[in-house]
């Protein structure tokens, strides 16, 4: 018998330095680690020791032998894996394991951000005897992505937040939430008081297509979609026209199919998420019937991962369709490996069904080049340039008729005050975590990122631990190093000015405040885990604020 990693993994990588066989790959050091869909366990080296299940977070380990039907197909998937990547046995270097030096027993550090990056960051740093962290968000309540940005029915994913609670909640950790750097602090603030700031702001500016009709009503990002269902309060009040039958959404990453799948999900289905209240009654009365989510490339260029896919096959009264003359391949092409061979295999069987009358559907296109939106005042069509390799003028034109589309293209930091974004990459500058303005080779002492700040919206959860090691390991060099100046004030002063300015923070206690009254607001479902506050008002009643 061996154990099975599905549907859920978020890549944290506990499991791995459980497995007393070292047989889950990938592990942090490895390469594929960043680029990873989940991680998989070997089932030829398994000894059944259920030692990786235990430590999930997210409850993505099953015993091979007590499956849901409907994930079995993750058996031969971990068993892929190691096909193609035969296991070879290499040292875990997923945690820090530095210590500070008695010349310098006190290293204080800010980092501005609790999504998944910041958290991971604050748990490499608070493990550490002699560091202190000041953690700050702009919004009273943590985590981010996690709570806002992760799609409500995958309620095991977000469970990651129960190992976030406990680094947050460490004596060294100092939480200032409901705080706004450039509005209620500087990073220059930030740096008198500590030896370094770590920004683990994300990556919140949505791209652009850069086609005429771009600025019609019912042309929104994806992000903004997303941030409303999951009751992001800057989202609080926001409407989207869900009267139309068809729903357009270009790009087809894991947001695009998160977005989808929801719109289509059973209104029985939404009542056991926490999907704010407002978008639940939104979608019970929509009338969306059918959603295309539009490739501007190929299949094989698919940025979705396979158990996402896997997701949309397998809801109930919901086709999954696609249009088999977009599937064409080159048989030699490179990326044709287990992986996304296995994907274009449930595209094609997509493409192979004959669409039921009266259904709800999801679309899946490719290579539909988008060239404009069109309407008067509002969206009305979308038209798309059919086959990217064929020249303006001789490409065939499609247009879908739509009161509603979405762009999921990708995400840029958003520009802030004092600091150097790179253009191309739509990050901060930075090398090694390291920010700088203008030479690489001459870093802004103290000043560190980490997360889609520093590498773009890449990668699952689990991706920001390596990410998070990496900026540590920089931070204490640094440090260690002697370059790293000294504060001219203690942390506790700083946070005194704070308050001054921003009478209404949010500490860990009042945090958890909002937390225990979220979850008595769902008291009376057998099924909804918490009742979400979205706006700021609500969330700092509850917390005594």
């Amino acid at each position: 018998m061996t154990f099975v990693i599905a549907q859920g993994c978020c890549s944290d990588a506990a499991c791995v330095s459980a497995c007393p066989v070292d047989c889950i790959r990938p592990r942090p050091d490895d390469p594929e680690f960043m680029s990873a869909e989940q991680l998989y366990i070997d089932p030829d080296s398994c000894i059944d020791c259920a030692a990786c299940m235990t430590e999930c977070p997210v409850g993505a380990v099953y015993d091979e032998n007590d499956m849901p039907r409907d994930l079995e197909v993750f058996r031969e998937i971990n068993a892929e894996y190691f096909a193609e990547n035969p296991l070879e046995v290499v040292e875990d270097a997923r945690t820090v394991r530095r210590r500070l030096s008695g010349d310098r027993p006190e290293l204080r550090v800010a980092v501005v951000g609790s999504g998944p990056s910041g958290c991971y960051t604050v748990d490499q740093l608070s493990r550490i005897p002699g560091v202190r962290v000041t953690l700050i968000d702009r919004l009273p309540t943590p985590y981010g992505l996690v709570r806002a940005g992760v799609a409500p029915d995958h309620l095991a994913t977000k469970d990651t937040a129960k190992v976030f609670a406990k680094v947050i909640r460490r004596p060294n950790v100092h939480c200032l939430f409901n705080v706004e750097v450039g509005v209620h602090v500087s990073i220059g603030e930030l740096l008198g008081a500590h030896h370094a700031v770590v920004m683990a702001t994300g990556a919140d500016e949505a791209r652009t297509l850069g086609i005429p009709g771009e600025e019609l009503a019912g042309v929104h990002s994806a992000r903004d979609f997303v941030a409303w269902y999951n009751g992001h309060p800057d989202h609080a009040g926001r409407r989207f026209d869900l009267s139309g039958e068809r729903v357009v959404i270009i790009g087809n990453g894991n947001v695009a199919l998160d977005a989808a799948r929801l719109m289509v999900t059973d209104e029985h289905a939404l009542e056991a998420t926490d999907m704010a209240r407002d978008a639940v009654e939104a979608l019970r009365q929509a009338d969306v019937r059918e959603v295309v989510i539009a490739a501007r490339r190929g299949v094989l260029d698919a940025a979705y991962t396979t158990p996402e896919l896997l997701a949309l096959t397998r809801m109930p009264g919901v086709e999954l369709l696609a249009e088999s003359s977009e599937l064409g391949y080159d048989a030699d092409d490179r990326r044709l490996r287990r992986s996304t061979t296995r994907r274009k295999l449930h595209v094609a069987e997509a493409a192979s069904h004959t669409p039921r009358q009266g259904g709800k559907r999801i679309i899946l296109r490719y290579n539909m080049v988008p060239v404009s939106l069109n309407g008067s005042g509002r969206v009305e069509s979308f038209t798309f340039r059919r086959d990217p390799t064929v020249p303006d003028g001789n490409a065939e034109l499609e247009t879908l008729s739509t009161g509603l589309v979405l762009r999921a293209i990708g995400y840029r930091a958003a520009p802030i005050d004092g600091l150097p974004l790179n253009s191309e990459t739509g990050t901060i500058a930075h090398r090694v975590g390291r920010i700088h303005h203008s030479s690489p080779e001459d870093p802004e002492l103290g000043l560190y990122c980490v997360g889609w700040a520093k590498r773009g919206p890449s990668g699952v959860i689990g991706t920001n631990q390596v990410c998070a090691a990496e900026t540590v390991e920089a931070v204490l060099d640094d440090f260690l190093g002697g370059t790293l100046g000294e504060p001219g004030c203690s942390a506790d002063e700083l946070a005194a000015v704070i308050a001054a300015r921003q009478p209404s923070i949010v500490d860990h206690g009042a945090w958890l405040a909002i937390d225990a009254a979220e979850k008595r607001r769902a008291a009376d479902s057998p099924t909804r885990p918490r009742e979400k506050f979205v706006t700021l008002a609500e969330m700092l009643a509850a917390a005594g604020r």
